[in-house]
């Protein structure tokens, strides 16, 4: 694949610009370039590959290869509202990955996915704020590393029409996918039911314990569930006392699940 600019229409009527790419070192970082010089909303740059982390030995030829893409949004919405852009970015990851693998694809909290009970990446965003405290813009990143096992070439052949007459590779059908899902729920905004739904549905904390921070020490937590209105995670402290935990920066999630 060459790098190329091409045009898609998506589930909810939108037409969007991608800017494929074979290899990125961060898609984040050239979104929020060109967020700054006004490019236009739902601009789209993907990477099929990104180089490895130095201290990740799973990738020995150097690169990642999966779905690194940002979304550019140019949106009227208050920032309270920003929380479930979060929660619908992680739920149509999720719900795009199990349409492309029969593993067991899940979401941690807020938006960390894994499959098989590994983390395999997550979701994030970066936004800005104009002197009115309206968005400037939001990116919506998605970093996903994709293992052959459990999405193989084979499902090119199997699916690639739904979206192009070309020999697209899977990861970029695979996020032509995520795209079609977030868009579709980023159009129901204020009725998140849908994709809170899913959320739940593939929401796999449950029971586990993990680690939160309070006041600068950490203390082992159970996870008791989320709010099913604002996503906030709800666990249990050493001391069986039932909290809720607003802040990502303030918990530390297991990269495997039992």
């Amino acid at each position: 694949m060459n790098n190329y600019v091409s045009s898609m229409r998506a589930s909810d009527g939108s037409i969007v610009k991608f800017e494929c790419h074979d290899a990125l070192p961060s898609t984040a970082r050239l979104a929020k370039q060109y967020a700054k010089i006004n490019y236009p909303d739902r601009y789209i740059v993907f990477s099929e590959t990104r180089p490895k982390n130095s201290s990740d030995k799973r990738h020995k030829d150097g690169v990642e290869r999966g779905v690194f893409m940002s979304c550019i949004l140019r949106p009227s919405i208050f920032p309270s509202q920003a929380s479930l852009v979060a929660s619908l970015a992680a739920a149509s990851a999720a719900a795009a990955l199990s349409e492309h693998t029969d593993s067991d694809i899940g979401i941690g909290w807020v938006s960390e996915i894994y499959c098989n009970g590994t983390s395999i990446g997550r979701t994030s965003l970066e936004a800005k704020l104009d002197s009115f405290f309206a968005y400037e813009y939001i990116i919506v990143n998605f970093s996903l590393v994709l293992d052959k096992e459990n999405f193989p070439n084979r499902l090119t052949d199997l699916i690639k029409q739904v979206f192009e007459n070309d020999n697209s590779s899977v990861e970029l059908i695979i996020a032509k996918t995520i795209i079609n899902k977030f868009l579709s729920y980023y159009s129901n905004l204020k009725t998140p039911e849908k994709f809170m739904d899913i959320y739940r549905q593939k929401f796999i904390l449950r029971g586990q314990k993990i680690r939160c921070i309070t006041n600068g020490k950490k203390e082992s937590c159970k996870v008791l569930g989320i709010d099913s209105d604002n996503c906030t995670l709800i666990v249990e402290n050493s001391k069986k006392q039932v909290i809720s935990v607003n802040t990502p920066n303030s918990v530390i999630l297991p990269k495997k699940i039992k």
